[in-house]
């Protein structure tokens, strides 16, 4: 084999020449076309960095938000529960005074009752002590007829 200098120049001098007509024309156009993707790829895993960090926050604002509902509802429940309860204290007293002016009114009605019974009772006695005495006055009273009106006044007064 016979190395021929001027062939080995020829093709260092060629070569040298498509390392330059493919540096102008590929490896920079591609090498551009990476550092694009490097830098897109960069600016995407940036943005999903920031959006998850966006997402983090919108978690803890939902979070607290919801403890704050749920206290919110807690109160409620508990004002309503309050309310509630006032309500039947209120009724419970409303009742309990119903009661008692019914029973206020059974009691004066009774007194009245008494009181008429009483009066017509007095009446009786009275009808029963003038019938007595008119009887006694038409008849000569002996101890033993004195004692059986008396009986009998007295179980006349009984009814």
């Amino acid at each position: 084999m016979n190395v021929n200098s001027f062939t080995i120049i020829e093709t260092i001098v060629n070569f040298i020449i498509l390392m330059l007509i493919l540096k102008y024309f590929l490896f920079d156009k591609v090498n551009k076309v990476i550092d694009d993707r490097n830098e897109e790829v960069a600016s995407t895993i940036k943005m999903a960095d920031s959006q998850n960090e966006e997402a983090k926050a919108l978690k803890l604002e939902s979070e607290k938000n919801l403890e704050e509902s749920k206290l919110q509802g807690k109160n409620i429940v508990e004002n309503y529960k309050q309310k509630a309860e006032k309500v039947s204290e209120d009724i419970k007293k409303e009742a309990s005074n119903e009661a008692g002016l019914i029973l206020d009114r059974a009691k004066k009605e009774i007194d009245r009752e008494k009181e008429k019974a009483e009066e017509e009772l007095r009446n009786k006695v009275v009808d029963l002590a003038v019938i007595l005495s008119t009887k006694a006055l038409e008849k000569a009273i002996n101890e033993e007829e004195h004692r059986r009106l008396i009986e009998e006044f007295i179980a006349k007064v009984g009814n």
